[in-house]
């Protein structure tokens, strides 16, 4: 295939990928406390300042700024914005009240990610809760991609769910958590999280691509052996999966932190450098030791939706279980719908000598466009 038509070819996926613009995913983060005595709930969200900027045009001045004063001035908008989207109620012994949360206090704190509203509210359910009924909506209408983090602290300790636009409704038992529940969805939000997260499916694609041909005098050959595309395989993703696990773990538990934007950044320079390697490979042999590496860099960008959440305990590890489960659950399903395809079209010179240097092309193209907009914010 010519040069201009594999170019043009580039352009074309690069085009039609740019609609996917990788970035940490809309969330927010609630918690609420029953006390044990059963007096109010009292509740602490957690929304970011660009999502209710989007929704209430917070940002009077269009300064790109969003000031305390601004923040300050829409403070009735925001809670009743918020709270016509969250719904509490409280199941007793045979009773059943609806909770409705009153705003205590509008604070702003930093997350990975940039500055949130936080709202501190409390909310009489008017009898000790045993169940705790949670229906969220927020953003919903604006991003149905929008998840609503959940932790729910009483008497039998803290659990936590995810609130989704296909799952709004949460059920927790306060005084004996469901942990096999919790898991459940820390499972689902992992699988969705990889199959949202383009960037990591691009990475992914750049071990793939190569992984049944070998490069030689000649450019890249089939391979002959399913075996060896298996091992090659299993190589490349046992090493990226050690290495985001391992720096998943590490952030969520607090041991190491980095900026959002930094790790961001990092990761699209990682996409951007796997995608050059197999249009004018450097590393040829070994790859998983690319895998390893970059691997570290794409576990903080995982790390991002648990982090912030404040888990602790049984919580934290049964949702950071859940969550990495799914990760590689997600990464599994990949790596099912690409393999088996590439290795039937391994020998054909559109895979060869189009698919693989346009594909590439491609990726190097919109990692380049990723880049620049988040080292230039």
């Amino acid at each position: 295939m010519k040069l201009w038509r594999r170019a043009w070819l580039a352009l074309v996926l690069a085009g039609w990928a740019a609609a996917a613009c990788a970035h940490k995913p809309s969330d927010a983060y609630l918690t609420v406390t029953v006390p044990a005595s059963g007096g109010m709930l009292q509740g602490e969200w957690h929304i970011a300042l660009r999502d209710l900027d989007f929704v209430l045009g917070l940002d009077t001045n269009h300064d790109g700024a969003i000031t305390w004063g601004e923040l300050k001035t829409a403070r009735s908008r925001i809670a009743d914005y918020a709270f016509a989207r969250l719904a509490l109620e409280a199941l007793g012994r045979g009773d059943r009240n609806s909770c409705l949360p009153q705003l205590t206090a509008l604070l702003v704190d930093e997350h990975v990610d940039g500055r949130y509203a936080v709202l501190r509210f409390s909310a009489d359910c008017g009898l000790p809760p045993v169940e705790l009924l949670v229906h969220y909506e927020l953003l919903f209408e604006a991003d149905p991609t929008h998840r609503g983090l959940l932790q729910v602290i009483g008497a039998g300790g803290a659990q936590a769910a995810v609130l989704s636009r296909e799952t709004p409704r949460a059920s927790l038992n306060v005084a004996a958590p469901g942990r096999r529940q919790q898991f459940a969805a820390f499972l689902g939000e992992g699988i969705w999280h990889i199959l949202k997260g383009y960037d990591h499916i691009l990475f992914l694609l750049t071990l793939l691509f190569p992984a049944v041909v070998r490069y030689g005098a000649a450019g890249w050959e089939p391979r002959e052996s399913l075996r060896d595309t298996a091992f090659e395989v299993l190589e490349v993703v046992t090493a990226f999966t050690l290495a985001h696990s391992l720096t998943l773990s590490l952030a969520v538990l607090g041991l190491v932190h980095l900026p959002a934007r930094w790790v961001e950044c990092g990761i699209a320079l990682t996409v951007l450098l796997g995608a050059l390697n197999n249009l004018r490979p450097v590393i040829v042999r070994r790859r998983w030791t690319v895998a390893f590496a970059f691997g570290l860099v794409h576990g903080f960008g995982f790390a991002s939706v648990l982090a912030d959440l404040g888990l602790h305990g049984t919580n934290l590890a049964l949702s950071l279980l859940g969550f990495n489960a799914g990760v590689e659950t997600g990464q599994l399903l990949i790596v099912l719908a690409v393999l088996p395809l590439a290795f039937l079209v391994r020998h054909t010179l559109l895979y060869r000598r189009a698919f693989m240097p346009a594909g590439s092309m491609a990726i190097v193209l919109l990692a380049s466009y990723w880049l620049v907009a988040r080292v230039t914010g």
